[in-house]
């Protein structure tokens, strides 16, 4: 059972996050967005793991997924903490963006060619995102392509938050069953003329 798996903070999730569940789903037979409680490289403001789930589960009427919460922010952690959940025989992939990609390719887990072992646990669905990611050819058995639009590549959290703190519409870029619930959350009035 091949098993796509999304880990981000979701803060907010976007119309990219549910572009690119919606296009794993064309090549896994379960995908499911992880809400790590610490990451490696980044760390979770203001907004509670609680409130990321709740609008994670309230975008989910638009792409069905799972939801999924785990102790680690690392790939391996992630994939080694879920792997029991689906089975001896699930083949797990991770979805993420050429910047992600590049990051956990190049990354120093502090031994020489750690990735090329963790390829052995998990493969890499890698998206678009300011240009096409090309692997390195030892890896490239364990790297594919995720088609996602191009529209999309531009669409992150990043920007829906910048949005907010200017005043200008962002409601369009969260997915429409999760937008009122990311106007409370952030305290953010929706935009009703865009």
């Amino acid at each position: 059972m091949r098993i796509g798996l999304f880990p981000g903070s979701f803060n907010p999730p976007t119309i990219a996050h549910l572009a690119l569940l919606d296009a794993a789903q064309r090549q896994m037979d379960r995908v499911a967005a992880v809400l790590p409680r610490e990451f490696p490289h980044k760390s979770y403001d203001h907004i509670t793991i609680e409130d990321r789930i709740a609008m994670l589960e309230a975008a989910r009427a638009a792409t069905p997924f799972e939801v999924k919460v785990t102790g680690g922010g690392l790939f391996i952690d992630i994939a080694r903490e879920l792997a029991p959940q689906y089975g001896p025989n699930a083949d797990l992939w991770f979805i993420c963006g050429r910047d992600a990609a590049e990051r956990i390719v190049e990354w120093d887990y502090g031994q020489p060619c750690a990735i090329d072992t963790m390829l052995d646990e998990f493969g890499l669905l890698v998206a678009a995102r300011q240009g096409e990611y090309s692997p390195p050819a030892r890896l490239a058995h364990r790297i594919r392509t995720l088609d996602v639009p191009p529209d999309y590549s531009s669409i992150s959290a990043t920007e829906v938050r910048t949005r907010m703190q200017r005043g200008q519409p962002w409601d369009h870029l969260v997915p429409p069953g999760a937008a009122d619930l990311v106007s409370r959350v952030y305290g953010q009035p929706r935009a009703r003329n865009k």
